[in-house]
């Protein structure tokens, strides 16, 4: 009997236990879908198209904590809430971790140090190989002796598809196994290189030159990423730039996924100089948003060609008419705001291919009373990166839904890529044949290979705005 009733009381502790860890869980779900459904009512760009998120959607907060209490996830609940997944929002996204987030936004990520691109095996739509971009130096793949152009389309032993290769690529240890052209067929090498992943710190600056060409004094950057805590050495290349009594100007932005508006609107002013204090770029925000800004904090709502930088550092601007840019399908949010608003102002030559496609821009929401980086909430790391606003040039065009065309064509050849920075290499050479005065080389007018796009932390490409404005 004393054994039947202390497993009796055993087995009733045990329950409570479970039901109170239960209890708090679900509390701090519910605190997080609060948060995530609150953030997006203020914010997001296509509230009006979602009638969950509108303001009389519930009656009281009973009624919102009754919807909130049936999803366990809050990325399941984020995901509903999201406007047209497949074709308008591409892009916005949420994490359990925003301080791995704001370190991603300062170029801080874990990597193999190589760069890769993915694209559809020749005739087929569902294979798919990866071949290295450029690699960082002091990383694991630079130290195992992986160079531009180096190819793969296997990792850990599984052949790569359109289906699996990002979940591969994100394992912290790749085994990769080298593949070679053979006329126009992939084949395995049978050469396995183990990779593995490790916290590296980026400089957008990838390459940043000055040459003579034709007679010509070319400045050259090679500019992967608008990481606002670059935004000195930045400013520093123009002035060395500057200093070399450039002639032209080539900006490469073929693998330049975007990142901070605010990094954009400067590098935009360091090009010019003649434009200080015209309109640059209009934001829109969503209707109800807008009129508010409108009404009070109407200077909010567009940014200016400036001359100096947040921390009062003078901008070096180069006064140039015209800027020469190469762009991919890799090339996206800044990266076309950049190219959109200056050509109300100057000549913007675009070689290569289309870009990406976005006209947005986004902003990280945390859980505090006004969605800032201020007082966040202790009890959980979860945050929003959803997108906002959609970006505009002072001509009031945006919506490229389809990418910027290039002016002249040309896709990178995987069996030719040349040396980033060389003035052999094939896309820079055309760019500067053209600046020469001689005909651009023959180019193809269409590819039968398909680009795929990935970041390598699984985050979408992405401009942010950095800052918000206060709510009504």
């Amino acid at each position: 009997m004393k054994k039947t009733s202390l497993f009796i009381l055993l087995l009733f502790t045990f329950l409570s236990c479970k039901k109170e860890e239960k209890l708090q869980l679900d509390s701090q779900t519910l605190e997080i879908n609060n948060f995530i459904w609150k953030a997006m009512n203020a914010y997001y760009l296509w509230k009006d198209q979602k009638n969950i998120l509108h303001d009389d959607y519930f009656a009281s907060q009973e009624d919102l904590n009754s919807f909130l209490d049936t999803y366990s996830d809050p990325e399941v609940l984020f995901e509903d809430l999201i406007y047209d997944r497949e074709h308008t929002d591409r892009w916005s996204w949420i994490v359990d971790d925003y301080e791995a987030l704001i370190q991603y936004f300062k170029g801080v990520r874990k990597t193999t140090g190589m760069r890769v691109g993915f694209v559809y095996e020749p005739g087929s739509t569902q294979y798919v190989f990866a071949y290295v971009r450029y690699v960082l130096s002091d990383s694991d793949a630079f130290d195992k002796g992986i160079k531009r152009g180096d190819i793969f389309r296997k990792i850990n032993g599984q052949r790569l598809t359109k289906d699996n290769y990002i979940d591969l690529i994100s394992n912290d240890v790749l085994n990769i196994e080298l593949a070679q052209w053979s006329g126009n067929d992939l084949v395995d090498t049978g050469n396995v290189i183990s990779l593995t992943k490790s916290i590296e710190n980026e400089s957008p600056i990838h390459i940043a030159s000055t040459f003579s060409y034709n007679g010509k004094k070319i400045g050259y950057l090679m500019y992967n990423g608008f990481t606002y805590d670059y935004n000195w050495n930045l400013n520093n290349v123009m002035i060395n730039f500057a200093g070399e009594n450039i002639d032209e100007l080539i900006i490469d932005l073929r693998y330049n996924p975007g990142g901070s508006v605010a990094t954009m609107q400067y590098l935009a002013s360091m090009i010019t100089g003649q434009f200080t204090n015209e309109v640059f770029l209009n934001y829109q925000w969503h209707p109800q948003l807008q009129a508010w800004m409108q009404e009070r904090y109407p200077n909010s709502l567009y940014r200016t060609f400036v001359d100096q930088m947040n921390n009062g550092e003078a901008i070096q601007h180069l006064y140039l008419n015209k800027v020469y840019v190469i762009t991919t399908q890799s090339s996206a949010s800044a990266s076309e705001s950049l190219i959109n608003c200056l050509k109300p102002y100057i000549d913007v030559i675009q070689f290569g291919t289309r870009t990406h496609g976005k006209y947005t821009a986004s902003v990280t929401l945390f859980d505090s009373p006004d969605f800032s980086s201020k007082n966040i909430n202790p009890n959980h790391k979860w945050a929003l990166q959803p997108i906002v606003l959609k970006i505009s040039n002072a001509q009031g065009v945006s919506d490229f839904a389809d990418g910027l065309a290039p002016d002249f064509l040309q896709a990178e050849d995987y069996q030719n890529l040349g040396v980033l920075g060389d003035p052999a290499e094939p896309l820079l050479h055309t760019v500067l044949e053209y600046i020469s005065g001689n005909s651009p080389l023959p180019m193809r007018t269409s590819y039968t290979n398909q680009e795929l796009y990935y970041l390598e932390q699984a985050y979408q490409d992405n401009q942010y705005i950095g800052e918000l404005p206060e709510l009504p």
